[in-house]
């Protein structure tokens, strides 16, 4: 059965179908979605995963082995099957015809895949996923659909918006969801839980300042000493509030040890950059910046982030954007 992305929630408590096929171009809706089935299957006792990338090297007699093959710890399994593109080929359509056709009892099939083209809708690996579970296709989001989401998501933080302050925020992100996502944390982060007025959407969101924190960022992976310096120093001057480069420092951090990890356990480098949002113009800057750091340094810029978290709730003495500039200095090391 086919289902729109805002009735997954509901589906996944009524019941958990052995086939689950998500597709489409929007990568946050895609990964939260696939994050939603993965935690129904947990809790439904689906405590083994075993993660499958189809890639020039993958063999699709590995979809039969994982299907086949009993796990000693648990009687249930997730096989996380993800394509890079939206089709599975010839041979990945067989395997899926014949996987659909005799589903292995208390394994659960989750495919992610890239945006599918018109005429394979009417194939018959499409079908037969469509006939053995559930298939969703995302769509990027327009119109009063952009704004009922980004509604939606700041209520689920906690926050009230008037209409003109969403309209404000749609026209900043242009519809990049994973963008509309990090704006609604830092307004958070700065804010809190409550009622949020347009100027303060404004003032947050605003592409006003000459330089910005995404700017730093690049920088900073980019290792530009002395442009990491003009930057912190501008946001400082023009007023930006410390939490938001903390949030900014901290979460590159995490993503690129959780890059780091999923690399080092031989995953697809092209896959864990899709799975983590790191695309093309990004892709060379956090190469650098994997060889450059090692996880023990990453693990350093999170206890300066620590710090300055609580020099900035002033539980710490200290200025906290010297330590920011510190951590900095820790991504931008040779």
């Amino acid at each position: 059965m086919q289902l729109k992305p805002e009735h997954m929630a509901a589906a996944l408590k009524k019941e958990l179908l052995p086939v689950y096929f998500l597709s489409g171009d929007e990568p946050l809706q895609l990964g939260e979605i696939a994050d939603a089935v993965r935690a129904a299957a947990r809790k439904a006792g689906y405590d083994t995963r075993e993660v499958l990338s189809v890639d020039s090297a993958f063999s699709w007699s590995e979809l039969s082995e994982a299907a086949g093959s009993l796990s000693i710890f648990a009687d249930k399994k997730i096989i996380d099957l993800r394509l890079s593109t939206g089709t599975p080929g010839l041979d990945g359509a067989k395997a899926l015809i014949a996987y659909c056709e005799r589903p292995p009892e208390d394994t659960l099939l989750l495919i992610t895949a890239a945006k599918v083209a018109s005429a394979s809708l009417k194939t018959r690996w499409f079908q037969a996923l469509d006939k053995a579970g559930c298939v969703i296709q995302v769509w990027p989001l327009e119109g009063q659909d952009l704004l009922r989401w980004l509604q939606q998501r700041m209520q689920a933080r906690g926050l009230q918006a008037e209409p003109e302050g969403l309209k404000v925020l749609a026209s900043r992100i242009e519809g990049n969801l994973l963008a509309a996502a990090q704006e609604i944390e830092k307004l958070y982060v700065l804010y809190g839980a409550g009622h949020l007025s347009q100027q303060q959407i404004f003032d947050v969101v605003a592409d006003s300042s000459r330089f910005d924190v995404f700017k730093l960022m690049d920088s900073v992976l980019a290792a530009k000493v002395g442009r990491i310096l003009k930057i912190l120093s501008g946001l400082k001057a023009e007023g930006v509030a410390a939490p938001v480069v903390l949030w900014a420092l901290t979460r590159e951090a995490r993503v690129l040890i959780k890059i780091k990890r999923a690399l080092a356990s031989g995953q697809n480098r092209a896959v864990v950059f899709k799975n983590n949002q790191i695309w093309d113009k990004r892709q060379q800057l956090v190469s650098d910046a994997l060889i450059r750091l090692s996880e023990l340094d990453l693990n350093k810029i999170l206890t300066l982030s620590a710090k300055a978290d609580r020099q900035i709730k002033g539980r710490e003495q200290g200025e906290p954007w010297e330590t920011l500039l510190a951590a900095c200095l820790i991504f931008a090391r040779p």
